[in-house]
């Protein structure tokens, strides 16, 4: 596109994109939609095994398969919970092993066929130290593939487990072997090539102005279905939220993944053309304590239980959740979002007791702990403040401290803190619990190095449980284990706000990957015709 060769401001390409999007109506706009989507950031790369940031996952969800997906809310023990896509269908061959038949006909975007050889690749991939792909640790040494003929792909894993299925669907975007197998893996991350972004996913990619924009367009030619409605999906990079959500009050963009704090959520809803649409995200907070440090000292105040469980009673969770997240939010029953399937509302909790934990933290010499805080995070800021009011109130002499994000990460590793606000993105499986909370996660993510070896074999058994109910009640007694220890204050479990156009119809928000929908999202002709008129 020859415009994106010559200096222009941004809102002059998006109108560019607008005009050539509806030079392809024909007598019904349904035809010629595009969407564009105010993102946060911008990915570093959208090669599958080096994407990192949720927004490279929401691009390349729509531009490289899985072998199969495993439905919305579903756990990863439901063998029937998967649906077909880049595989039309699988079976379970022995304890270790399954086999993949691919789509007949699959076909990359520039033409080739989709193999087993691609298949086989893209798990090699995802293994590479060198690479080192988030999921490189439940593949590495674990997983073995192998094509048994151009459509067949048999994978093996080293030992068994019931999430067997899900390592091998979930993890792994498959991307084409011929465009990548020439290319040293070591070159790859600085690879900014277009032309080399091939999928087989129901769009491709058209153009990325770095710092500016990318630009998907609809292709049906390695799909089932007939090519999207939304023909062109347009990703404008914003560097806050704040600039972010200008561009959907502005009208330049239809689309926000989480518009944040209930103030925010009313300017979306004073515009008519927007509404809100809320569903439950895969976040959830928390306080940590430190008890012990790098060396293994034990924290002087935080290393006693009954003080920790003392200053989680005083703080009122569910109502600082509301305050600060807006309606939806809940206090989670242990380190989970809403979405993770192990949650269980019989779980045992703290509840809120000032008297109670007044009793305890004051009844010894004056207590003074510090609370740990990003500078990026003007919401974490919030809940430390209103933590250390509330501890104040229980007779704690409490300090919040900002710095910047390297310094925080740094302070982590290095268990310079007393206490820290954090956050967790979940995916589907509760396993990632051991690398934040249990014993083998220090050095990990367990940056408190709480550990409990009771609280260690529950995790390890609800783990290897295969059959679901069993399983419910295993990860519920080791989060009431969890709980009573309270290492960590769980804050909130989100439900996040998007800001939607009125103006797009059959929207459904997967929580896990926000537009998966999007080929079955439609414009509505009317609304069209008079945005078009506008612009």
């Amino acid at each position: 596109m020859r415009f994106l060769a010559r200096p222009a401001p941004a809102s002059a390409m998006l109108v560019l994109l607008l005009l050539l999007a509806c030079n392809e109506r024909r007598t019904d706009c349904r035809d010629c939609g595009t969407v564009v989507v105010a993102a946060t950031g911008e990915p570093s790369s959208l090669v599958p095994p080096l994407v990192f940031e949720t927004v490279g996952r929401d691009i390349g969800d729509q531009v490289f398969e899985r072998l199969a997906n495993l439905g919305s809310g579903s756990s990863p023990l439901e063998t029937s919970a998967y649906r077909p896509g880049l595989a039309q269908g699988w079976e379970r061959i022995d304890s270790l092993g399954w086999r993949f038949h691919l789509r007949p006909a699959a076909r990359w975007h520039d033409g080739q066929p989709v193999t087993a050889d691609d298949v086989v690749f893209s798990f090699d991939a995802f293994a590479d130290s060198t690479l080192d792909a988030p999921a490189r640790s439940y593949l590495a040494g674990r997983v073995r593939s192998v094509a048994e003929d151009s459509a067949t792909v048999r994978i093996t894993f080293m030992e068994p487990s019931p999430e067997q299925l899900y390592d091998a669907t979930y993890h792994v975007r498959i991307f084409p072997r011929h465009v990548w197998a020439a290319i040293p893996r070591d070159q790859w991350a600085a690879d900014t090539t277009v032309a080399h972004l091939v999928g087989s996913g129901p769009y491709r990619v058209l153009n990325w102005k770095r710092g500016q924009f990318l630009t998907l367009i609809a292709d049906s030619a390695g799909t089932r279905r007939e090519r999207p409605a939304i023909r062109r999906a347009v990703w404008r990079f914003a560097p806050d939220p704040d600039a972010a959500l200008n561009l959907v009050l502005g009208h330049e963009a239809d689309l926000m993944e989480a518009v944040g704090a209930p103030n925010r959520v009313q300017r979306v809803l004073a515009d008519t053309s927007l509404q809100v649409e809320s569903y439950p995200a895969a976040v959830y907070g928390f306080l940590a304590f430190r008890l012990a440090d790098a060396a293994g000292r034990p924290h002087p105040v935080l290393h006693d239980r009954e003080i920790r469980r003392a200053l989680t009673e005083a703080v009122d969770r569910p109502t600082l959740a509301r305050a600060v997240f807006g309606e939806g939010t809940k206090v989670p029953p242990g380190p989970m979002s809403q979405l993770l399937w192990i949650w269980d509302d019989s779980t045992r909790v703290l509840g809120f007791d000032s008297a109670a934990a007044r009793r305890v933290l004051t009844r010894g010499r004056p207590l003074t702990l510090d609370i740990l805080v990003p500078a990026t995070s003007p919401t974490r800021r919030q809940l430390a403040l209103a933590i250390q009011e509330a501890w104040r109130k229980a007779g704690v002499n409490a300090t919040v401290t900002i710095v910047e994000f390297p310094v925080f990460q740094e302070r982590l590793a290095k268990g310079r803190f007393d206490s820290y606000i954090g956050a967790y993105l979940d995916e589907p499986s509760p396993r990632s619990l051991a690398d934040q909370w249990s014993r083998s996660g220090w050095g990990v993510l367990n940056y408190g190095r709480y550990g409990n070896p009771v609280f260690d074999s529950l995790l390890e058994r609800a783990r290897r449980q295969s059959d679901v109910a069993i399983a419910r009640r295993q990860w519920r007694e080791a989060m009431d284990t969890l709980n009573a220890d309270a290492p960590a204050i769980f804050l909130y479990a989100l439900a996040n706000k998007a800001a939607v156009q009125r103006r797009l119809e059959n929207v459904k928000l997967d929580p896990y990957s926000w537009l998966s929908g999007l080929p079955e999202w439609r414009i509505d002709p009317k609304m069209a015709l008079a945005r078009d008129s506008v612009r």
